[in-house]
């Protein structure tokens, strides 16, 4: 054979040893290497530029690079790319060029031996054109039924056998695209004979067409069957089809009756719209296939609007008594909460009972906010049990969707009714109390303001034609008792707050916290965690200590936590046969941790420029220490603490306002004797031009905000200005206008508490709260402070500077 690359044989050459397959001289292939032996030869290969030799593994499982676990012939050629992949591995673009037989084996790591040319005998040309006539011929009857040979492959085959290409390469471009066996592979290879090459070729080529026969029968009777496989299936259908004719399958019909007399049944208690839109979807259901999707949908539909419960409602006889019984059994003080519940009440019994429908305006909807744990949404349970009524709460937190409200179209996916008609399934009952958790809480997004459809569910005028998008009819939803919860109800929007009448439920005193945990608290938690009365004591001033030290809260939630892991505790010492305990304020920290919360206590110390201001807090009342100090300077103010906008103009105008005071010589200022002469300007200048003033409200980690500190704010700077010390045992809340008019504030109860809880004995509050707001404090808080009204910053400062 001639040398057409002109390659000088015998050669040493690096050894690789392909695992899947024989490469050929007119074949680029990508090899995947992993042996460090194969990467190696690899590496020197392309160092020195140099050939390399790709040889066959015998054995795909067996990795060892001895001679006998690979074949002695292959392909000699060149590396035309090298690429490094993950965990070690290498990818080698490989192009043959020539044959070789492995003549010997020079080195193992890396695998190097002596590379021979494959010489192949002379031939008879006419023979072998004659025989390559036969193999073209078995060739094309092999295309024919296989899938595996492209025709632009055969085209090139037969282009070479008309051109008199040489035999060998014809002979190995058909191997190629046949894949025989690894054995088959090596017989065509190592053979040096044209004549028998061809031979074997041929009948490898008979072979793989009689397989390719076999593959394509098989496919054909696959299909055949199922072909009859379909084919039972329409007739089975069919069949289905005239049983129904017949009158032999009534499974449907039942379901189709059981629907229509489920209709009939509640006809007197619904709309005519509504009977019209379930009947027709109940006749179109009758007229659907049972396996088509549309089937599916509609029977969903009907199953969800059958299962309105429109001829139920809770029928116990309505009674204040009853209603104002259950309120004390299940909460104490809450008095003005109680008696607006009663009224609410009282009028729907009246109308009762004198046989007279209610109007549209007697539907009121009660909201009950303020702090979290205070007994909002147990209120609505009392109320529940106490009218007999299911009790349906919807959480309305991080609402976004309008859909969840007044459901889904059925054209979605998934689709169903919405939370106020899954309600009224989930009660059972037309006249439930629903409870609207975190009204305030509700969202806005690209799907709709769900708050527009609570004006619609809570407005007297409108919900008695409240149309569900899923049903797709109007349900009258007057005869609902709804009642509404919210933390801060300026987050609700006006309209809706224009449809609800709020109840304020605030703050409890330590004194209430204290009945609470003793009649209620306790008592529940022992019951649930299975423990008798006389296995737990608590003494009261642990309790007082638990109120105080361990809990900082608006209501009684963590308190009911504390008492609970008491409890827990108690238990396990039950189980360990430990002796009972009375828990004491002494022993009460061997069983909880550390103190967690101190409401500091007044030193009723009087110093110069510290003021205690009182604050509103989303958990009841706090007492803030407000402090300022002078600086040589300018007379500029510098504010400290995380105030927010509104504290910081308070402390602006309450600045301005001394300033006021001070140049109309409200005060009497003593001058500070200097050591150095000054100069007549700097005698003439009023004192607030001299320093700079710096106020701080401790615990600046926490955000302040809120316009209730101006007086306490005022009466500081004041202090430091004028070098006067102010009462330790006073505090104070109002809001001052430029003019020195002090403003009513809000919060007062929690303020108030907060100074009875701090040891105040004096607390100075706006007049107009005097007058309306004294009456919802509680009489322990007003027996223990002085509450002094105010009405002008001058009245202020009397009371608070020495």
């Amino acid at each position: 054979m001639q040398n057409k690359h002109k390659i000088d044989f015998p050669i040493e050459v690096p050894i690789i040893v392909e695992e899947e397959s024989f490469m050929y001289p007119f074949m680029i292939t990508p090899i995947f290497i992993t042996d460090p032996s194969s990467i190696k030869a690899i590496n020197s290969t392309i160092t020195d530029k140099d050939m390399i030799f790709v040889c066959c593994a015998k054995n795909i499982k067996d990795h060892s690079q001895n001679a006998q676990n690979f074949y002695d012939v292959g392909v000699l050629g060149n590396i035309m790319r090298k690429v490094n992949l993950p965990d070690g591995k290498v990818k080698i673009l490989f192009q043959g060029i020539v044959k070789g037989k492995i003549a010997s084996i020079e080195s193992q790591d890396p695998l190097r031996g002596i590379i021979e040319p494959i010489t192949y005998k002379k031939y008879n040309q006419e023979k072998i054109q004659a025989i390559i006539e036969v193999l073209k011929e078995k060739v094309r009857i092999l295309a024919n039924i296989s899938q595996f040979f492209p025709p632009d492959l055969l085209r090139t085959i037969e282009d070479n056998i008309e051109e008199n290409e040489e035999p060998n390469r014809i002979i190995d471009m058909i191997a190629s695209i046949l894949r025989p066996t690894k054995e088959q592979c090596y017989n065509l290879f190592a053979s040096n004979s044209v004549e028998k090459r061809l031979m074997m070729l041929i009948d490898y080529v008979i072979e793989e067409t009689q397989t390719q026969k076999l593959q394509k029968e098989i496919k054909n009777k696959v299909h055949t069957k199922m072909e009859q496989t379909n084919k039972e299936y329409f007739l089975k259908e069919q069949l289905k089809q005239i049983q129904k004719e017949l009158g032999l399958d009534k499974q449907r019909d039942e379901e189709i009756e059981n629907y229509n007399k489920k209709l009939e049944t509640i006809k007197a208690f619904i709309h005519a719209d509504a009977y019209k839109e379930i009947k027709k979807q109940i006749d179109r259901l009758s007229k659907m296939h049972q396996d088509s999707a549309d089937s599916n949908i509609v029977q969903n539909y009907i199953e969800w609007v059958l299962e309105i419960p429109f001829d139920k409602h809770a029928k116990k006889k309505l009674s204040i008594n009853s209603v104002e019984k259950q309120l004390n059994q299940d909460h104490f003080s809450l008095k003005k909460p109680k008696e607006r519940i009663v009224e609410f009440f009282a009028i729907k019994e009246l109308l009762e009972q004198r046989e007279q429908k209610p109007t549209k305006t007697i539907g009121t909807i009660l909201c009950f906010y303020g702090p979290p744990g205070v007994g909002k949404t147990s209120l609505a349970n009392s109320i529940a049990t106490a009218i007999g009524r299911p009790l349906v709460k919807i959480a309305l937190g991080g609402l976004e969707d309008v859909n969840e409200l007044r459901g889904h179209r059925r054209t979605y996916l998934g689709a169903m009714p919405g939370r106020i008609v899954q309600g009224l399934i989930e009660a059972k009952a037309m006249n439930p109390v629903i409870v609207l958790d975190e009204i305030d809480k509700v969202g806005r997004s690209m799907r709709g303001d769900p708050t527009s459809v609570l004006l619609e569910i809570l407005d007297p005028e409108q919900n008695t034609d409240f149309r569900d998008y899923y049903a797709n009819f109007n349900i009258d939803l007057s005869q609902i008792v709804f009642i509404a919860t919210a933390n801060d109800i300026s987050n609700i929007p006006a309209p809706l707050r224009d449809r609800m009448e709020f109840i304020e439920v605030s703050s409890y005193t330590p004194q209430e916290k204290e009945q609470i945990a003793k009649k209620y608290l306790i008592p529940q938690e022992l019951k649930k965690h299975g423990l008798k009365p006389s296995e737990f004591s608590i003494h009261q001033d642990a309790i007082t200590l638990l109120i105080e030290k361990y809990t900082r809260e608006a209501g009684v939630r963590n308190l009911r936590r504390q008492i609970a892991t008491l409890i827990r505790k108690r238990a396990k010492e039950i189980l360990q046969n430990q002796q009972k305990t009375t828990i004491t304020s002494q022993n009460l920290k061997n069983y909880l941790d550390k103190i967690v919360f101190e409401i500091q206590k007044g030193d009723n110390e009087d110093k110069v420029g510290v003021i205690n201001g009182l604050a509103w807090t989303s958990v009841g009342g706090d007492v803030l220490k407000i402090e300022a100090i002078k600086i040589k300077g300018k007379g500029t103010l510098m504010l400290t603490g995380s105030l927010g906008d509104v504290m910081k103009e308070s402390a602006r105008i309450a600045f301005s306002v001394i300033k006021v005071l001070i140049d109309e010589k409200f005060f009497t200022i003593k001058k500070e004797k200097k050591k150095n002469k000054e100069s007549k300007e700097q005698k003439d200048m009023q004192i607030y031009n001299l320093y700079d003033i710096h106020l701080h409200v401790p615990e600046g980690a926490t955000p302040k905000d809120g316009p209730s500190a101006g007086i306490a704010m005022a009466s500081v700077i004041a202090s430091i200005l004028t070098n006067k010390k102010i009462h330790g045992d006073i505090a104070m809340t109002g809001e001052i206008t430029l003019t020195g008019e002090v403003l009513p504030i809000g919060g007062l109860k929690e303020k108030l508490i907060a100074a009875h809880k701090a040891g105040m004995k004096k607390v100075l509050i706006p007049s107009k709260n005097y007058e309306r707001d004294l009456s919802d404090i509680p009489n322990e808080v007003l027996n223990d402070l002085e509450i002094i009204s105010v009405k002008t910053i001058k009245e202020v400062l009397k009371h608070t500077l020495i």
